[in-house]
């Protein structure tokens, strides 16, 4: 693998900073430690240092060359999850109920290696912005990220982002263009009966049964309204009801999520659960009251970006360790929202086995320090070839 002499060297340098932040791990928006880290070593390699965006979020620009009007945004996420890690090495979490199990500490490591790596030897011609997000788990730290105006005070043409992936070889990337993670919105659905005792149900009206036949028949959606070329999945994941066995409650209150692989049929999916909800309470003569919640948007990359990426990963990793054979994720991914507002490219870097727990989101993942390389290499080579120096 055709990796630079100088990102080898920096290699176990990277890999200690990794193992740094995956013991110290922060929740959404809670990245004080992370964002000093970062910007620190920021400071150190030469970078002009911005924070404050998206709240805990860090952007260190670069400069090489003329410093033109080309420039081009590297993206990576900091924040940790809410699980207790079960892993017994050195560097697992010092935290109690937090650790980093998605990678996300391997994601700001290696994009800290590519901005000191780049600030040694500027073989490009324009400008760099390493943006370092907050809060990719659910609270929409990419949204808030260009609300504060991220691409207003960083004019840049593309931004390109990447994650790990278990099960994918070291030494692969995965690049595919359109929608390569789903949409993630929320909903809850409130279902309010009539209590009564449980020995007799015909004298109240019972929202455990009407939201029992609610699960069940909002499947429906994906069978019967949506187009089975499109792809949709709503998972009812919460069910409280009751607090004794000889009363049949109240009210019961569902929640889950829709993911969906295009803005189109994401615009449908709340009409349709509630028309859902409208009917099955008149058959069982309770009321439902759906609140949904839209979350995370498709996450689409540009035609030509992906292209391009695909290019610069083949330099990497030789043309045959590119995959475009993968399927879209149905997980979410706020980069989404930075793709709405610059065309680009989110790739796929292979983390290895997944076996024995390490896949994301488990208590005994980790991010394989062997991949440092591959990623570093490959925000590299992209600057470079997209940024081309005299």
């Amino acid at each position: 693998m055709p990796v630079r002499d100088r990102i080898r060297e920096l290699q176990p340098e990277i890999a200690a900073w990794r193992r740094d932040l995956h013991a110290h791990p922060e929740l959404a928006f809670e990245e004080y430690r992370t964002s000093d880290f970062v910007a620190a070593k920021l400071e150190e390699f030469g970078l002009e240092v911005h924070r404050g965006l998206g709240r805990t979020g860090v952007v260190g620009v670069l400069r090489a060359g003329r410093g033109g009007n080309q420039a081009i945004g590297l993206r990576a996420d900091m924040d940790a999850l809410p699980i207790q890690e079960a892993n017994e090495f050195a560097h697992r979490s010092t935290v109690p109920g937090k650790m980093h199990a998605c990678g996300h500490d391997g994601h700001t490591a290696m994009l800290l290696g590519a901005a000191k790596y780049l600030a040694e030897t500027r073989g490009f011609d324009g400008t760099v912005n390493f943006i370092f997000q907050p809060a990719e788990e659910n609270e929409g730290g990419g949204r808030e990220m260009v609300q504060d105006g991220l691409f207003e005070r960083f004019p840049m043409a593309a931004v390109y982002g990447m994650h790990n992936w278990p099960g994918m070889p070291v030494g692969q990337i995965g690049a595919m263009p359109g929608a390569v993670m789903a949409s993630m919105d929320n909903f809850e659905v409130a279902v309010r009966g009539l209590g009564t005792h449980a020995a007799m149900p015909h004298l109240g009206r019972d929202p455990v049964v009407a939201a029992a036949n609610l699960v069940g028949t909002l499947q429906t959606v994906a069978s019967r309204t949506i187009a089975p070329t499109d792809a949709v999945v709503v998972s009812v994941t919460q069910f409280h009801a009751g607090d004794t066995w000889n009363v049949i409650p109240q009210e019961v209150v569902l929640r889950g999520t829709v993911r969906t692989l295009s803005p189109q049929v994401q615009e449908r999916m709340e009409p349709a659960l509630k028309r859902i909800c409208d009917g099955v309470a008149l058959a069982c003569g309770v009321e439902m009251t759906l609140a949904y919640h839209y979350g995370y948007p498709v996450t689409v990359n540009s035609e030509t970006e992906t292209r391009f990426s695909r290019e610069v990963a083949g330099a990497v990793v030789g043309t045959d360790n590119v995959r475009m054979d993968l399927s879209p994720s149905m997980g979410g991914e706020d980069f989404a929202f930075m793709l709405k507002e610059r065309p680009g490219c989110y790739v796929w870097v292979g983390n290895g086995p997944a076996e024995g727990g390490c896949m994301l989101h488990n208590p005994r993942y980790d991010f394989n320090d062997d991949a440092i390389p591959v990623g570093v290499g490959y925000w590299a080579e992209l600057v470079e070839r997209a940024l081309p120096g005299r």
